[in-house]
């Protein structure tokens, strides 16, 4: 619901010594539309080159697998990253690329501390995840071009588990690998128009936590995870 609109924007247009146009919208009919075509003519396997190249430069692992193997290939990667605690989103996608037996079984009889998101549990769920080694959650559009792993937060799917933990796996199921940042805007459009419900808080991440602000030196880990893995599982 927007609040006070009608008063914001007649109060933009008197600001600005105008009447408020309320009656015609203004064409955007573009001659050039580059941002439409870069990319789109990739197949799957070479989009997925392109994220593999991207991934190196932005110090980001990439491991693929099937569906069959990724319980065994996610165990191996968190062992790899120093195990729990791990905190993770309450998403459905757990249990439909069968990931169940490894979070509730495996993991718990052997110590590794799991705790996934809980709306009912409020801010408790942040402190869970200041204090998690890792967390994991799912990509649902994943950007070839950069690198980046586009995520809808919400009931369940808190936005903090893929920034305080000291590390940050996603599962990329192959099938929302897109060219670039414009297929995802066009999708987040499509829904809306579609009536669907939209996050409220869409996050675009782009590997481990780095700036290069301070004289033009990269350094990782300054406000987030030091380290990143994509694992990306053949789902087409």
């Amino acid at each position: 619901m927007i609040y006070q609109r009608e008063s914001f924007l007649n109060n933009v247009a008197r600001q600005l010594g105008r009447s408020r146009n309320i009656s015609v919208r203004p064409e955007r009919n573009w001659q050039f539309r580059p941002q439409d075509k870069t990319l789109t003519d990739k197949t799957p396997d070479e989009l997925m080159n392109v994220l593999r190249d991207q991934c190196r430069l932005i110090h980001t692992e990439l491991i693929e697998t099937t569906s069959s193997r990724l319980a065994e290939i996610l165990e191996a990667t968190v062992h790899l990253y120093g195990g729990g605690p791990i905190s993770l989103w309450k998403d459905p996608r757990f249990t439909e690329f069968g990931l169940d037996g490894l979070l509730k079984e495996t993991w718990p009889l052997h110590n590794v501390e799991v705790n996934e998101w809980d709306p009912s549990c409020g801010r408790e769920n942040i402190t869970q995840a200041e204090r998690a080694n890792i967390g994991i959650t799912f990509s649902d559009i994943t950007l070839a071009e950069s690198g980046t792993v586009v995520l809808f937060s919400g009931a369940g799917k808190g936005r903090t588990v893929s920034l305080l933990p000291r590390s940050y796996i996603a599962l990329v199921p192959k099938s929302t690998i897109v060219p670039r940042m414009t297929q995802a805007a066009q999708e987040i459009s499509r829904r809306v128009q579609a009536g669907e419900t939209i996050s409220s808080c869409i996050n675009f991440i782009t590997g481990p936590s780095n700036s290069a602000d301070i004289e033009m030196n990269l350094v990782v880990g300054v406000h987030g995870p030091v380290k990143a893995a994509y694992i990306v599982i053949e789902d087409r």
